[in-house]
């Protein structure tokens, strides 16, 4: 809802690359103020960004507003993919503002966007944060962050293990050609298991309350060591096959035919079965299994292997 005279205003950083060894440096540039109803659009080198809304009809309707960029960078087919990279708009996030008035969640109004995560990002509800990852509305640093990490979110766990599995070798390439970078791995490689298993979204651990299942409905604490599928027995340590199926996501697509190993079951209120599993050839399988960050698939999505 914005009023009469309220304006837009919006900022586009992206990361543009600078050179060779994977190094980068921001960009940033604005858009507005402009009207309700009004289109500005702004062209750079390689890239297009717009920003615009419409009122919408009905008395205090409000208006949709809508934002974008675009890579327009004329480039031949067949691009290796470092020459891509150099011609790409990295890690690009938008903070639509407005003047007077407050947006309405991007969650609930039941908007597609392209790309793009939009939330509230304002404790007035006056600012949208189009992120490259899915956030709540109102997102901020953990309090359990370890610094910059380059990702201060929930993804800052997934950057500490997978930093953990690097080789000496790569860990000494990857320091080489940056010193932040350098700086990161080291702070990163200091945190040992309880550091990591505490930024697992706060995750602790207790024992379930059996009076509390029963009254809810459940009749005792399933699932823990063994559960049978359409009359195939799964228990833990099983080595299984993944079949999440190629239309979903990206790590769908990449997981499915992989070995895996059985390492939680659990039974949910509704009867659900769902296996916790590590994946027998990733090289932080143990490491997973240690801080107890585990992938969970439904029935449908296991075989025997």
């Amino acid at each position: 809802m914005a009023a009469d005279d309220a304006t837009l205003t919006a900022t586009l950083v992206w990361l543009a690359p600078d050179g060779g060894g994977h190094r980068a440096v921001q960009r940033r540039t604005t858009l507005g103020p402009a009207a309700i109803g009004e289109r500005v659009t702004e062209h750079g080198d390689g890239w297009r960004f717009t920003l615009g809304s419409e009122s919408c009809a009905g008395d205090d309707a409000g208006a949709l507003v809508r934002a974008c960029v675009h890579n327009v960078s004329d480039v031949p087919r067949g691009l290796s993919r470092a020459s891509a990279l150099a011609q790409s708009l990295l890690s690009v996030h938008i903070v639509v503002e407005l003047s007077e008035g407050r947006f309405i969640s991007p969650l609930e109004a039941g908007q597609t966007s392209v790309n793009t995560f939009p939330v509230l990002a304002s404790p007035d509800d006056r600012a949208v944060l189009g992120a490259g990852i899915v956030l709540p509305d109102h997102p901020r640093i953990s309090e359990r962050s370890h610094g910059n990490l380059f990702d201060n979110t929930e993804i800052e766990e997934a950057l500490v293990l997978h930093v953990h599995t690097l080789t000496g070798e790569e860990r000494a390439a990857a320091s080489a050609t940056d010193e932040a970078v350098g700086d990161m791995l080291e702070r990163a490689l200091a945190l040992g298991p309880e550091e990591i298993m505490a930024l697992h979204s706060g995750l602790t651990e207790a024992e379930p309350d059996v009076d509390a299942l029963r009254t809810r409905g459940a009749s005792e604490v399933r699932g823990e060591r063994a559960t049978v599928i359409d009359g195939v027995r799964y228990a833990l340590g099983d080595t299984i096959r993944l079949r999440p199926g190629s239309e979903r996501d990206a790590l769908d697509r990449m997981l499915d035919g992989r070995l895996a190993t059985i390492e939680r079951i659990y039974v949910d209120y509704d009867g659900r079965v769902h296996i916790g599993v590590t994946v027998d050839d990733d090289p932080g399988q143990q490491l997973m299994r240690e801080t107890g960050r585990y992938l969970f698939f439904f029935a449908g999505e296991v075989e025997p292997a």
